[in-house]
């Protein structure tokens, strides 16, 4: 599978995504808000897109949809609970079903928390290439989407807990947005001593492309505060920004605090 990741340099710092098939360079498209720019990379790159795919319902991920559409035919392809905000969508995905591009099958994730109808693709991986998640706005680099435009923070728990957290550590991971250095800066503020946190901040200061990283759910459970529920430190910085007793917290309280402090952070 060909992955062509594509920053929008807009204000939310969007990421949209085209994936082809090496063998008939027939392409999906994820979330292109910037249709202009997604158009050009296409036709650049020799590929064809069959397939416009939404990850949930907002503005900044379904704004360039018509415009795409109208230029390549493609169909359009969300969440079955996102068609009635979702203007023309062909085809409501579902927990299980299969994403069909050329030779490429990407897996349907319902993935509620951010929305409560959000999906996530994930492409299973080969011999020859390594598994990968286009997650929208469900898991960032170093970090997680936030819940208070239409989520629930225990529903993103448990979509972590339950589908995020088993995944593979080789799992190429592809967010929606690029946030990772301010991120990188909340799992210092919540794990001053995160030895990864630091060295990859260092490595970006000193020049590394943040619009270009890759990151994989391996380095996220090293740098990531939201998978790190049971570091003792975690743990007893949200004890206290609770006002609560360390034992009563569990993983999904500590997730929900994170979220919390990192909505007013």
């Amino acid at each position: 599978m060909l992955i062509k990741q594509i920053p929008i340099r807009n204000d939310l710092r969007n990421y949209m995504y085209l994936l082809a098939c090496e063998k008939t360079l027939d392409a999906i498209a994820i979330d292109p808000l910037d249709h202009a720019k997604c158009l050009k990379v296409a036709d650049e790159l020799g590929w064809t897109i069959k397939t416009v795919a939404n990850t949930h319902h907002h503005h900044d991920h379904i704004g360039g949809n018509d415009e795409v559409i109208a230029a390549t035919g493609a169909k359009l392809v969300a969440h079955k609970d996102a068609m009635d905000s979702i203007p023309g969508v062909n085809t409501g995905l579902i927990a299980g079903d299969d994403l069909q591009c050329g030779e490429i099958t990407l897996k349907v994730m319902d993935t509620p928390g951010h929305t409560m109808s959000h999906i996530c693709l994930y492409f299973q991986g080969s011999a020859e290439e390594q598994p990968a998640l286009f997650c929208g706005d469900t898991l960032f680099n170093a970090g997680v989407g936030r819940c208070d435009f239409g989520g629930e923070p225990k529903i993103l728990h448990k979509t972590f807990e339950d589908q995020i957290f088993p995944l593979a550590d080789n799992v190429r991971i592809f967010p929606g947005h690029d946030y990772i250095e301010n991120n990188l800066e909340f799992t210092l503020d919540r794990e001053p001593d995160n030895e990864q946190a630091l060295s990859l901040r260092e490595k970006f200061k000193n020049g590394l492309n943040a619009e270009s990283f890759v990151s994989d759910i391996g380095l996220e459970r090293e740098i990531n505060v939201f998978f790190r529920l049971n570091v003792a430190q975690v743990r007893a910085g949200i004890a206290a920004s609770l006002n609560t007793e360390l034992e009563h917290l569990d993983n999904e309280k500590t997730f929900i605090g994170l979220r919390k402090l990192r909505d007013n952070w």
